[in-house]
């Protein structure tokens, strides 16, 4: 076995053990979000989003291990943007910047998008790839979490006019146990309508199988959804899924 071989076998075990720490954790905490911002920074010319992505790419392939949705995932998260053409986006784990960058970037001059992040340190590294990728002016990352009682929630309402029927689309990456009593959460305040599309990450690995069962229970009811088979960011050994959810309203 090559030596080519044993580093993309140890690249993608790393990935398998990793996952499920950042679901508890939110971040690895050993400076390697801190790296990529420095090196994006150093590197990448300021305004050039796709440059920034696939600086971004090439760090976790080669030098250390990060959970953005990673290029082969970012393709579906790229189609979906495309075909919704949303005006307010919501995204729920904004982690480096990463899948910001990558919808941003599709995103007419009047759309805007609004990360929610639950770690401050990820928020300010986050904040600082999005504007050198020359998109600050339509992406807002907000510190916080859907999950803290309603205090996100308010300030999603007060300070980004998140008001019944207005969100097109989200983008569901952070804490997998959260993705089915966040998106209640959200159901229940209003803010999605009929054609509202929700795209969630890593469904299988690390797992999220009470969203996974909610959107099989409710397909065809109030929710369309398409379930894309793929792989794990950054490697190709172990299987994943990504969930991509049109909303059809509350049933009858």
């Amino acid at each position: 076995m090559g030596g080519t071989t044993i580093r993309w076998l140890l690249r993608a075990v790393e990935t398998a053990v990793r996952l499920p720490t950042f679901a508890r954790t939110g971040q690895f905490g050993d400076g390697r979000e801190a790296a990529v911002r420095d090196r994006v920074l150093a590197r990448i010319p300021a305004g050039d989003p796709d440059a920034v992505l696939a600086a971004m790419d090439d760090f976790a392939r080669h030098s250390s291990m990060l959970v953005n949705v990673g290029d082969e995932k970012g393709l579906i998260l790229d189609a979906a943007v495309s075909r919704t053409r949303p005006k307010v986006v919501l995204e729920l784990g904004t982690y480096c910047g990463y899948s910001a960058v990558r919808m941003a970037r599709a995103l007419p001059r009047n759309a805007r998008l609004v990360s929610v992040e639950f770690c401050a340190d990820n928020a300010r590294v986050a904040r600082a790839i999005i504007a050198h990728a020359g998109l600050a002016d339509r992406v807002s990352v907000v510190v916080g979490t859907i999950g803290d009682g309603g205090e996100t929630v308010q300030r999603l309402v007060d300070e980004h006019q998140f008001t019944p029927g207005t969100v097109d689309f989200i983008f569901i990456d952070h804490a997998k146990q959260a993705y089915l009593p966040d998106l209640k959460t959200i159901l229940e305040a209003g803010w999605l309508h009929p054609g509202t599309v929700v795209v969630a990450d890593n469904v299988r690995i690390p797992g999220a199988p009470a969203y996974l069962a909610y959107m099989r229970g409710e397909n065809g009811r109030s929710w369309r959804t398409v379930e894309h088979r793929t792989h794990v960011e950054y490697q190709s050994l172990f299987a994943d899924l990504v969930l991509e959810s049109e909303y059809l309203g509350a049933p009858a």
